[in-house]
């Protein structure tokens, strides 16, 4: 197992030095991701100690190259090549979807869905909107059905005596095909676990709902250097929950950068990716691993889709605010291209 270091510690080291680690085990092949190393890794390395960081559980041959007087964390460029119908490392389509969580009146709704009914949109993205409960029936009646309808939440199980909850049932029969659960707003607002979150997920599936699967650290948590660990706890939840993958979209947000303007670097947002990626791989299947789509969530907007979608593990976004702007969510749709440009 190896650690690589904290995003928060974003300083470079100088050091003409090459730095190697490994495992005590073999070494399987690592994805391709660039890093900045910190002066706390750099010493902890030399140093022998154990020190947290983004921890990745089952990457490993790591080395360090000298550049411009500073050292870069690099791995080992052994990734497939992309596979599916764009350049991205899932099999499946790009994937965008935009929560307009609790935003929207009657009116403004139906100037956003003349919007999107009008726009041009590449053809190969499954695109999905999650608008309140309470306009899903406008919205599914007026949309065009090139663009699928999900809820934003859904309860746990049938439904009954739940006040304020909505079943997967009644979703069902509104139209829905998408469920959005593990919403980092329904953990930290709300106050939802992880074990709940997946038996959510669970049922969802069960009973024909697809799951956009959010996961996601706290800016506190990253700077601690947790960022694998809690995105791999939430994981697992789902993992140890789930009957099967086939109808589950990972959404990676970073909490720090949802509704926050900050957004992830390519790059930062591309480490996590890979990540979970490799989890999936380890602890459910290769075949999981590979056709499970896992998008970006966090800030994502007209202005930095295009560098995002680059990113060979970035299967696509989960858009917050710019999905209530009909033009600007089209156009981080068709930021797709740059999947074909990128090949």
């Amino acid at each position: 197992m190896w650690y690589p270091f904290s995003f928060a510690q974003s300083h470079l080291v100088s050091s003409p030095s090459l730095l190697r680690h490994y495992s005590h085990t073999d070494p399987p092949p690592l994805s391709p991701a660039m890093a900045v190393v910190s002066p706390s890794f750099s010493a902890q390395i030399s140093g022998g100690t154990t020190f947290s960081g983004l921890r990745r559980s089952d990457a490993v041959v790591s080395f360090v190259h000298h550049s411009n007087s500073s050292l870069r964390l690099v791995s080992s460029p052994c990734r497939q090549p992309p596979r599916g119908v764009v350049a991205m490392a899932g099999t499946g389509k790009f994937f965008v979807g935009g929560n307009w969580k609790c935003n929207g009146t009657k009116d403004s709704i139906t100037k956003l869905v003349s919007d999107l009914n009008n726009a041009k949109l590449e053809t190969n993205v499954d695109v999905v909107v999650a608008p309140p409960f309470v306009y899903i029936d406008q919205v599914k009646s007026s949309l065009t059905d090139r663009i699928e309808i999900s809820a934003q939440n859904s309860w746990v199980g049938k439904g009954g005596a739940f006040t304020g909850e909505i079943s997967v049932e009644q979703l069902k029969d509104m139209g829905c095909k998408w469920v959005i659960l593990g919403h980092s707003e329904r953990r930290h607002v709300i106050g939802e676990n992880d074990e709940f979150i997946g038996k959510k997920a669970a049922y969802a599936l069960s009973e024909g709902l697809g799951v956009i699967a959010c996961i996601g650290e706290k800016l506190e948590e990253r700077e601690a250097g947790k960022t694998f660990d809690v995105c791999f706890q939430q994981l697992k939840a789902f993992a140890d929950a789930v009957p099967s993958w086939d109808d589950i979209v990972v959404a990676y947000e970073p909490v720090w950068a949802i509704g926050t303007g900050k957004v992830a670097s390519p790059q930062q947002a591309q480490e996590v990716h890979v990540a979970v990626r490799d989890w999936l791989k380890k602890n459910v299947s290769e075949e999981v691993a590979s056709k499970t789509r896992i998008i970006y969530g966090g800030s994502v907007n007209g202005g930095n889709c295009s560098e995002l979608a680059k990113e060979e593990d970035i299967d696509g976004f989960l858009v917050g605010g710019a999905s209530l702007k009909g033009p600007e969510f089209a156009a981080i749709v068709n930021s797709a291209v740059e999947k074909k440009v990128a090949a």
